[in-house]
């Protein structure tokens, strides 16, 4: 299937912690007396960041739930998601379409991978967040300690454990990155992904989210459409703003008159 690139649609804004955040990190290496649980850190910077990946996954779990689609691929033991099986299928699929479906043999026929249309960048913590997570004394670096103790119900057993958490305040750069193949998806494409969105903020980002972890904020910044005409030329006209994700009528038209 030939894929046409149009241009692009610039989402950006910043995601805030109204509660703490935790995004696991792998334990190996971890020195004896360290955090049970720790965040993922920049390996250079060693600041908590919200990997891309977490995110564009929550954003699509929840949007399946939402729009009803019907499970059919296997992950593991009785648990099935939602994956169109070839191209054909995936680009009338509300879901697939924005995030992307991996082929899978039919009928003795090779399914044909759908690259998702949406980007999700890791999002890094603004500078004013860094500056003050840099001011506060809790004996970690930009982060804080959880504790917690889980209580056998059987025998009555104590397991403390220590988790690290992104402050409640912490305030993250957002930006997603929409690739335009066809005008006509724009505005039905723009509605589910502020709809994940809007899901995501009455849900949690990260683990332990029904024991209050998670809880986040979005507030966009621009959202702004270039056409591949824009990006080659600086061409007139060819670059439009909207304010919000359910009112892209004006980004709409410019790639309407782009017909290269």
């Amino acid at each position: 299937m030939y894929r046409n690139l149009l241009g692009k649609i610039i989402i950006s804004g910043t995601l805030e912690c109204l509660t703490g955040m935790h995004i696991g990190a792998s334990r190996e290496n971890m020195e004896i007396g360290a955090i049970d649980s720790p965040v993922v850190r920049d390996p250079v910077t060693r600041e908590p960041y919200i990997p891309g990946s977490s995110l564009k996954g929550k954003m699509r779990a929840l949007l399946e739930k939402a729009l009803a689609t019907i499970p059919n691929r296997p992950i593991g033991s009785d648990v099935k998601i939602h994956v169109c099986n070839n191209a054909e299928t995936a680009i009338k699929c509300e879901v697939c379409r924005v995030f992307g479906a991996t082929g899978k043999k039919e009928n003795d026929k090779e399914g044909s991978n759908f690259p998702a249309r949406l980007i999700v960048r890791d999002l890094y913590l603004t500078r004013d967040s860094m500056a003050r997570l840099s001011d506060i004394d809790t004996g970690l670096q930009y982060t804080e300690w959880k504790f917690e103790n889980a209580i056998d119900r059987v025998t009555s057993a104590a397991n403390p454990r220590q988790i690290e958490r992104v402050p409640k305040g912490a305030k993250f750069e957002l930006e997603l990155i929409y690739n335009v193949e066809d005008a006509a998806h724009i505005v039905d494409d723009m509605k589910h992904i502020k709809l994940a969105i809007e899901l995501i903020k009455m849900d949690a980002v990260g683990g332990h989210g029904s024991r209050g972890y998670g809880k986040v904020d979005v507030k966009y910044g621009n959202i702004t459409g270039k056409t591949i005409a824009f990006l080659k030329d600086n061409t007139i006209g060819q670059q439009a703003t909207a304010t919000t994700l359910d009112n892209v009528e004006g980004i709409v038209s410019i790639f309407n008159g782009d017909k290269k």
